[in-house]
């Protein structure tokens, strides 16, 4: 049987990171990548709960297409795509979950960076929750990267990056600064932060990769 992953994604720039990741790491997993960049404008304007029947729809394609698993890479959208797995019948991952237990691990201090507002709530919550699971304190403090979004949407990814990894070059006082989105992942590279910086890409994807019995 196919080793099938579906992806739901709100940016095609995430498209080609997760198939170069597979193939560094995953090379028997099978990728099909779902694309709606509407959904994350609408949740923006209106909250996540209002995309969530569209949601639900995407992941109904994705079983209908073969998927076996269904990993959500858009943070703001990831509650959403967890509370529809009851109904899909496979399981489904958001991508971030396994970045916050990473962040949780790594002490009770944790920044979270982001350049669209509507991640920050959820990428809290999540944190939060993985702290209670973990039975660990956690004190979270939040930054938005102010106008950083605006060069991202006008495709000026390389201004966006730098403008992230400035942003965590001046965070103290941490234990772990969490990307919470990952279009933020690449500013890893550049940043002189000495905290650990950690990005939800990779490790979300071998948890979405177990999933489907790829290990």
């Amino acid at each position: 049987m196919a080793r099938t992953l579906a992806l739901l994604h709100t940016s095609p720039l995430h498209v080609p990171v997760f198939d170069a990741l597979r193939d560094e790491a995953h090379p028997g997993l099978e990728l099909r990548h779902f694309v709606d960049e509407e959904l994350l404008g609408r949740a923006r304007a209106e909250g996540p709960a209002a995309v969530a029947d569209d949601v639900r729809a995407v992941l109904r394609r994705a079983v209908a297409d073969g998927a076996r698993a269904v990993l959500c890479t858009c943070s703001t959208l990831g509650g959403v795509a967890e509370a529809a797995a009851a109904g899909a019948g496979v399981p489904v991952l958001r991508v971030d979950r396994p970045m916050a237990a990473a962040a949780v691990a790594a002490g009770p201090r944790v920044v979270v960076l982001a350049t669209s507002g509507s991640t920050l709530g959820p990428t809290v919550a999540l944190i939060e929750e993985e702290a209670r699971r973990a039975g660990a304190p956690v004190e979270v403090r939040t930054r938005l990267v102010a106008g950083a979004w605006a060069r991202f949407e006008a495709g000026d990814t390389q201004e966006y990056v730098r403008m992230v990894a400035a942003a965590a070059d001046t965070v103290t006082g941490a234990d772990a600064i969490v990307l919470a989105q990952a279009s933020m992942t690449p500013a890893r590279h550049l940043t002189t932060a000495t905290a650990p910086v950690l990005s939800s890409p990779r490790p979300g994807l071998a948890a979405a990769a177990a999933a489907v019995g790829l290990r």
